[in-house]
């Protein structure tokens, strides 16, 4: 019978970076008891996001920031700066990603490649505790 479960992580970001989120995620399949469905992350703000990355060279995500920070610089042209210097380039860092990510699950296990992982991605330049909702709906064993 299909079920469904739904939890929010709290992450601490350093600034701007990749947090992996692989491991946790893992952890709360394995505490509801997931076996097949479907996973899906969201994050609740507007200038931070996800992404399913390469998780063997950490070169990869310094330079994913360096090439995401060449896309969206700072720069005093834009309207939006309230925030500070960092918040509009932040905005577009997470538009031309992903605020949420849909995750295939097998036998309790989110289906990633051999070098995948899920990331959080901090587009600021502060640390900030950002939420993941993530949920599940699919089948699973009972508890």
């Amino acid at each position: 019978m299909p079920s469904q479960a739904s939890t929010t992580l709290t992450i601490p970001t350093r600034g701007p970076g990749f947090t992996d989120l692989t491991g946790e995620v893992r952890g709360w399949l394995a505490r509801i008891g997931a076996r097949d469905g479907l996973l899906t992350a969201f994050v609740r703000h507007t200038s931070a996001s996800l992404v399913i990355q390469e998780n063997a060279d950490p070169d990869v995500s310094r330079d994913l920031v360096g090439a995401l920070d060449r896309l969206a610089p700072r720069s005093p042209a834009y309207r939006h700066a309230t925030e500070g210097p960092d918040d509009m380039p932040a905005h577009i860092k997470s538009a031309i990603t992903a605020t949420s990510i849909g995750i295939p699950v097998a036998h309790g296990k989110p289906s990633f490649g051999t070098w995948q992982a899920l990331y959080l991605v901090e587009h600021r330049d502060a640390p900030h505790r950002r939420e993941v909702v993530l949920q599940f709906v699919g089948e699973a064993r009972a508890p």
